[in-house]
């Protein structure tokens, strides 16, 4: 499902925090009720990493990532490097990137299977996202805009666009990513998407100001209704209400 948070009264989740399907990333220095809500929804399933990159709190858009690997800019300090590698599981390969387009997760917006990337990222850093985290590299605007890890969240289920993404546009995004795609908007209007959700195949955090249709049409696209691994204790429980009742 889809959950509410804010980080220090901000409701960007997606600077603060990258969440994948095998890790999540959130900022050092925040409140405990911010660390809270991650921790509860994750802290069984996947590490919840305490980090920064580069001496800075903004992770989620510094860095790229999916559920093998991660990709950090080069500003990234050795020592935030080892703290990473130490954190996050044996597979989940780290790759420090030099490229002029150093806030990685404005220009690459990835899940498992294929990235999206802003149209002047360089060969080489094309090359390292395909080796990676091991996807289809398709350079992409979206609704003309070049930040496309601004402008969008996707997961393995579903889709997040910019308000403004015509019909065609959804349905070539669509084909390339193999995924349903909805343009809407988060934290009551705003159609910076990546910065405003966090998403991975079981579970979201939005701002604090999402409205609850803005959370439906999350929870819809993303599939998180049924989605695991809650939907196992759902089962569960159903299960045994069938069983006494």
């Amino acid at each position: 499902m889809a959950v509410r948070a804010q980080f220090e009264n901000s409701n960007e989740l997606g600077v603060f925090s990258r969440l994948t399907n095998s890790y999540c990333l959130v900022a050092i220095g925040g409140s405990e009720n911010f660390y809270s809500v991650f921790e509860s929804e994750l802290g069984d399933v996947i590490p919840v990493v305490h980090a920064s990159i580069a001496g800075t709190r903004i992770v989620g858009r510094l860095s790229a990532g999916n559920r093998k690997g991660l990709l950090v800019p080069s500003t990234t300090t050795d020592q935030e490097l080892q703290h990473l590698r130490n954190s996050l599981p044996d597979s989940v390969k780290i790759q420090r990137i030099e490229e002029r387009l150093s806030a990685l997760g404005n220009v690459i917006a990835c899940n498992d299977y294929v990235a999206l990337v802003h149209p002047d990222i360089d060969r080489e850093t094309q090359e390292i996202i395909r080796d990676v985290l091991e996807v289809e590299v398709f350079t992409q605007t979206i609704a003309g805009n070049v930040l496309v890890g601004s402008y969008c969240a996707i997961s393995n289920q579903g889709g997040l666009v910019h308000p403004r993404t015509t019909v065609q546009d959804q349905d070539e995004l669509s084909s390339l990513l193999q995924i349903p795609l909805v343009a809407g908007t988060i934290n009551r209007g705003s159609d910076v998407i990546g910065a405003g959700i966090v998403v991975n195949d079981w579970t979201a955090f939005a701002g604090l100001d999402s409205t609850s249709t803005e959370l439906s049409v999350v929870e819809s696209i993303f599939k998180l209704h049924d989605a695991q691994p809650t939907a196992i204790v759902k089962q569960m429980r159903d299960s045994l209400v069938d069983t006494y009742s």
